[in-house]
């Protein structure tokens, strides 16, 4: 709520300082000494009621023929309002002065303003000749013109910028509603793989059932707390995935070679949660086999800003193809590095020698 009173005070002070500007720089331009100027009653009341009407025009403009008329396309009526209001202005303002103050009448026999005794300034403006404007008047129609192109210009440059803001705000809010999607998505994903491996460990009774459930409870706890955030340390990312390689360690056999390493410093560096965990799962789905030699390699190193995450695993020719391979999590990365990356980031991969090979390259 103050933060909306200090705006509409600012806008208030603005506007205000707008028009003392625009009033009173023509007379500080004509007359930069302030005691050479003098002027009649009439004419002082005529400039006041002609400003009065200028900064009633403006905001009947901007507040309401354009969001009525102009926005919606109505340009006849808007058209027809603005030549209404021309008229207007060239007429009532000289009516309204006329109450206000009689103007200093004219001689028609020698051609001179017949001084008022009442008028106390200078004779500067009432020494000499000085015909009546006519009813278009150019001067007051010109300053017409300026406001009325002034104020449509404005409202239109910022019905256009806050047509934007709210079509950046619309994106950013489409994009952290299909973000949340795919970490959903996600999660269930990793904890279904997961869960099956401890249950098979149940089902022969191993001993490494206790353990793994522990791992198992801690990569939940960092799943329910880090990935709602965007961005995480990569610190933590990679203590995650380490623990998860060492839950996926207990169902290997000694027929499988893992090396997992990491190169470069972590400090400082923020990366998006769940990144690499979809192509760690994918190594260890297509890359085990309990019956030939096989093996994985996942390094995580940085160079500066830049993360470098590569995973290389044998393809195990018929075991693990036989499983079900619906794609989500490799899907969703994709998809998350598009939103999260837009051309901050490289990701490759390819199958060389029966060995898969992934590549992600981001710039943080």
């Amino acid at each position: 709520m103050p933060l909306n009173n200090n705006k509409k005070l600012v806008t208030l002070i603005a506007h205000s300082a707008a028009w003392l500007c625009f009033f009173t720089l023509p007379y500080l331009v004509f007359f930069p000494r302030l005691r050479d100027f003098s002027m009649s009653n009439h004419q002082l009341a005529s400039i006041i009621c002609n400003n009065v009407f200028l900064v009633l025009f403006y905001y009947l403009n901007t507040l309401l023929l354009i969001p009525r008329f102009l926005v919606k396309e109505k340009w006849f009526y808007y058209i027809l309002s603005i030549v209404v209001c021309l008229i207007v202005f060239l007429y009532a303002p000289k009516q309204i002065a006329l109450f206000i103050a009689e103007p200093e009448p004219f001689n028609p026999n020698n051609r001179e303003f017949i001084r008022n005794p009442a008028f106390k300034g200078k004779p500067r403006f009432t020494g000499y000749m000085r015909g009546r404007r006519p009813v278009a008047d150019p001067y007051n129609t010109v300053l017409f013109l300026l406001i009325f192109t002034v104020g449509t210009c404005i409202s239109v440059i910022q019905r256009w910028l806050q047509t934007e803001q709210n079509r950046k705000e619309t994106e950013n809010e489409k994009l952290n509603t299909e973000l949340s999607f795919l970490k959903s998505q996600v999660n269930p994903h990793f904890f279904f793989n997961t869960l099956n491996n401890i249950y098979s460990l149940a089902v022969v009774r191993s001993e490494k059932t206790a353990p793994a459930v522990m791992k198992l409870s801690s990569i939940m706890r960092y799943i329910l707390t880090e990935t709602q955030r965007d961005l995480v340390p990569l610190q933590n990312e990679v203590e995650f995935t380490h623990n998860f390689i060492d839950l996926q360690k207990v169902r290997l056999t000694d027929k499988v070679t893992l090396n997992f390493t990491t190169e470069g410093s972590t400090d400082n560096l923020l990366v998006a949660p769940l990144l690499f965990i979809p192509f760690v799962e994918n190594a260890f789905k297509y890359g085990v086999s309990t019956k030939e030699a096989s093996s994985i390699t996942i390094e995580i190193r940085t160079e500066g800003n830049r993360i470098i995450f590569t995973a290389v695993n044998y393809i195990v020719p018929s075991e693990n193809n036989l499983m079900e391979n619906t794609g989500i999590g490799i899907n969703n990365v994709k998809r998350r590095l598009e939103l999260m990356y837009p051309g901050k980031h490289k990701l490759t991969s390819f199958e060389k020698d029966n060995y898969y090979n992934v590549h992600l390259e981001i710039v943080t």
